[in-house]
């Protein structure tokens, strides 16, 4: 990381200091500027201050065409740093290759230099194209924003670089050019799985002459999501090496642990790895930001600390009136939309500068004289606006967000689907005029106006989702906020270093989330700035996952026992029972594909768990969005409340044959949240430890899960006004998990009587959930959990976790080869919290079917000790 390469100056509280005249952008002021005031100051819970980095730069290798070299510094770069020379290199000899270095380092340039002349190389061929390259990105809008870069850069080179997009969006009639003539194409691996590999024989071509696949992007691919693009790139070069090439792959990412393990299990190749990053970069403030607690009660009573997005939002407030562009990050598309409508509200009144961008029409601030404050703007809109949504709904979203998928009880797409912008423009006016949100879901060309709007100035704050977390050109930016921890080190990171993009100052927040882990980390900052960020988890060989690869690759050519070491060890198992249900049939030749259907269409590799459900208008049958098919049952039940582009529906009809969710406006004085049940049976248990008396365990479970009903919880209390029972079938997963049991003797000596064994078990699940994050690539929405004082499997208390995928995600696996930090870390978040009895921050969990009863934080400390006694 490149944050780790230098010595730091780290306080405990940050300094104040007296107001300057210095830059709106100086990082250590700005802080001072939104921390002054008790009230304020004591939220900043620690200050990290990374200094400043030289650059060392290198030449370019002597095989670069003198022309790209000449683009390149026509585009005003004289000299490549040294990390970017050799990544070029490597590539040059063949060589796959990953670059894992920081945000703004250049990444893109370390490929796009030896592609370009690779490229240039092969227009000299007698068909015009004697070489190729293949670019993946995990959304859209990245693919689009590498086109035009590619474009710019390629530009003196004239029609030897012809780079094209190849993507839902592509028109009909472009298709076949790009197919024909394109030899730098751009995609994602939603397009590859279903459009360019099931009809390979048309892009024959193009694939024979294959010489290098980009991964940009790459520590995005982990989890089932993950595992499916590893299967699809064993697809493509199973095709590429029918078609007689075998390209080299060059993969770009964010700093994380073991690099080059990682990207060998995702491509089959292993690179090498290059994470030494040479560029200079500006001085970086980075404060830990913890929400105050409110004066409303949770449930049992809890504490309850303002959200996140409430104070997000707050927070881009006075960052705007200071002059500072801003983005906010946040997980959920409908807490984007919040934010910036919040933020909106609250500076409708503070008049926007006449020329964006000059320092001399900036507005005042929060606390100058002349003009109103976001402060005083702020006493408008109630602090616990926020709160009636939860912080993190998670859903993956094919070619926009790109999250992670909702696990099991996740919060799902509230607020999904296309549809216009969320901003000022024509309903506001003043600097509110200047806010607006980003996410997956927007048009093409809504999303590239506001590229270009925060680009140029126009826009001073930017409530986004991870869509535009992923490498978009957005420099220029003089702060970020970090609504809740993204859910790992790298994406922490990433989001960090989208700001001080030209290396000036740059000041990044994370803001805590009222749950375990975010607290933790608050109050731990240890775990976040003198941390190895974590390895990817992923498993190609996850059989629920390489299935229905097995079926598309044999109906793009018929399988042979050849193919058996490139699928995996488990593939000639798999063939059988594929034969056996009828899906392949084995002749001389190999194994066929014997269905009309596409066997593409097998899987979605999103790993939603089957198609959407759409979400439409009653009254007008119009399409609002879609929810992820595992989030419909929690999300877009019958009575739930819907969020969409700052509009609330209520659910009338969940109709899951047909798979839409009829939906009509209203505004009720509450939201939603469903409860479920679950049970858990052990199918098999492939390791086991013993940590005295005690045992850890691994292995595979089927887990039932049933939504059985909802409860209406008053907007801006919390208040529960009712339960309303709900008719919904159960739900069955055969997944992995990881498991511990303790004896009767180790409860004696924790002395957990049986009043509150279930309360403690209960409460360890809820907070080890909460901190496996830590430890594994993974959120706490995709993975779930049951405790049960006597499990009839193991015949002892047993506290379960598992992930929340069909066939496993490599989430359990991870956490039972790290049990013992990840157990330790869960019991001291418990000891460390300051509540009495429980409270978000620890025990309890936005997701518990069982309305967090039974809970015992007391007895959930003295267990997790107990049983961290004798672990090895």
């Amino acid at each position: 990381m490149a944050n780790e390469q230098h010595t730091r100056s780290a306080s405990v509280r940050p300094r104040v200091e007296p107001r300057r005249s210095a830059s709106s952008g100086d990082p250590r002021d700005v802080l001072a500027r939104l921390t002054r005031g008790p009230d304020r100051a004591g939220r900043v819970t620690h200050t990290e201050h990374l200094p400043p980095r030289n650059g060392r730069h290198a030449q370019w290798p002597d095989r670069i065409r003198p022309e790209v070299i000449d683009a390149v510094q026509h585009a005003g770069i004289d000299r490549p740093w040294e990390h970017q020379a050799r990544a070029a290199a490597h590539a040059l000899d063949g060589e796959s290759v990953i670059i894992a270095t920081g945000t703004a380092s250049g990444k893109s340039l370390s490929y796009l230099v030896p592609v370009l002349s690779t490229l240039l190389d092969g227009s000299e061929a007698p068909n015009g194209r004697g070489a190729t390259s293949l670019y993946l990105a995990p959304t859209k809008a990245l693919a689009a924003d590498q086109r035009r870069a590619v474009t710019d850069l390629a530009a003196p080179l004239g029609t030897a670089v012809r780079a094209a997009v190849f993507d839902g969006d592509t028109p009909v009639e472009e298709r076949e050019w790009v197919r024909l003539y394109a030899n730098y194409v751009l995609t994602n691996p939603d397009m590859l799985h279903r459009g360019l590999l099931p009809g390979h024989s048309r892009w024959s071509s193009f694939l024979r002459a294959l010489r290098y696949v980009v991964i940009d992007e790459c520590h995005t691919y982990r989890g089932v999501f993950g595992s499916h693009v590893a299967q699809v790139l064993r697809r493509l070069r199973r095709l590429c090496a029918r078609y007689g090439s075998e390209p080299v792959f060059l993969l770009a990412s964010a700093t994380s642990a073991a690099p080059g393990e990682g990207a060998a299990l995702l491509t089959g190749v292993r690179p090498v790895e290059i994470t030494e990053d040479t560029s200079p970069r500006g001085e970086t403030v980075f404060a830990l930001w913890e929400p105050p607690l409110t004066e409303l009660e949770g449930e049992r009573g809890a504490p309850v600390r303002r959200t996140a997005t409430a104070e997000a939002a707050e927070l881009l407030t006075d960052l705007a009136t200071q002059g500072v562009r801003t983005v906010a990050f946040v997980r959920s598309r409908r807490g984007a939309e919040l934010i910036s409508l919040i933020a909106q509200d609250r500076l409708a009144a503070v008049p926007a500068p006449r020329r964006p961008g000059t320092a001399e029409d900036a507005p005042t601030g929060a606390d100058g004289a002349g003009g109103a404050g976001a402060a005083e703007v702020a006493a408008t809109v109630p602090d616990e606006v926020g709160a009636a949504v939860p912080d993190g709904d998670g859903a993956a979203v094919p070619d926009g967000d790109g999250a992670a998928g909702s696990g099991p009880g996740g919060d799902g797409a509230a607020g999904s689907g296309p549809g216009g912008v969320v901003s000022a423009g024509g309903r506001r006016g003043g600097l509110s005029s200047r806010i607006a949100a980003y996410r997956g879901g927007y048009l093409p060309e809504e999303r590239r106006a506001l590229e270009r709007a925060l680009h140029t100035g126009e826009l001073l704050g930017l409530a986004a989702t991870n869509a535009l977390e992923l490498g978009i050109d957005i420099s220029g930016l003089d702060a970020v906020l970090i609504t809740g921890y993204p859910g790992t080190r790298a994406s922490l990171w990433q989001q960090a270093g989208r700001a001080g993009r030209a290396g000036q100052g740059a000041l990044a927040i994370m803001i805590a989330r009222d749950e375990p882990l975010d607290t933790y980390l608050v109050h731990h900052p240890d775990s976040v700035f003198r941390t190895p960020v974590e390895s990817t988890v992923l498993d190609p060989h996850n059989p629920y996952v390489l299935a229905p690869h097995l079926c598309a690759a044999a109906a793009e050519i018929p399988l042979t026992e050849a193919d058996f070491d490139l699928f995996g060890p488990e593939t000639a198992q798999l063939l059988s029972k594929l034969e056996q249900r009828k899906l392949l049939r084995r002749r001389s030749s190999g194994w066929h594909w014997t269905r009309k259907e596409r066997a593409a269409d097998l899987t979605d590799i999103r790993g939603s768990g089957g198609k959407p459900v759409q979400v439409v208008e009653a009254g007008t049958g119009r399409l609002l969005g879609t929810v992820d098919a595992g989030a419909a049952h929690t999300t877009v039940h019958e009575g739930a409340v819907h969020l969409h582009q700052g509009r609330t529906y209520v659910v009338r009809q969940l109709d899951l044959e047909d798979r839409a969710a009829l939906v009509e406006e209203a505004s009720p004085p509450w939201t939603t949240m469903a409860r479920d049940t679950t049970s858990l049976a052990v199918l098999e248990t492939e390791a086991e430890v013993p940590w005295g008396e005690a045992r850890l365990c691994f292995g595979s479970v089927e887990v039932t899960n049933q939504v059985v009903s909802y409860l209406r919880r008053r907007l801006i209390t919390g208040e529960v006004l009712g339960e309303t029972k709900l008719d919904l079938p159960p739900r069955t997963l055969r997944t992995r998990a990881v498991w511990w049991t303790v004896t009767e003797d180790q409860l004696d000596a924790a002395r957990i009587d049986p009043e509150i064994l279930a309360g403690s078990l209960h409460a360890a699940e809820h907070a080890a959930i909460g901190m496996l994050p830590l430890f594994a690539t993974c959120d706490r929405w995709d993975i779930g959990g049951v405790s049960i004082a006597l499990h009839p499997d193991t015949l002892l208390p047993t506290v379960f976790v598992y992930d929340g995928q069909p066939g496993g995600a490599g989430f359990a696996e991870r956490a039972f080869h790290t049990a013992r930090a990840w157990l330790t870390a869960t019991r001291d978040a418990i000891a460390a919290c300051e509540c009495e009895a429980g409270c978000p921050s620890c025990i309890q969990s936005p997701k518990c079917g069982n309305a967090n009863d039974p809970l015992h934080k007391r007895g959930a400390i003295r267990l997790l000790t107990e049983l961290l006694r004798s672990a090895t």
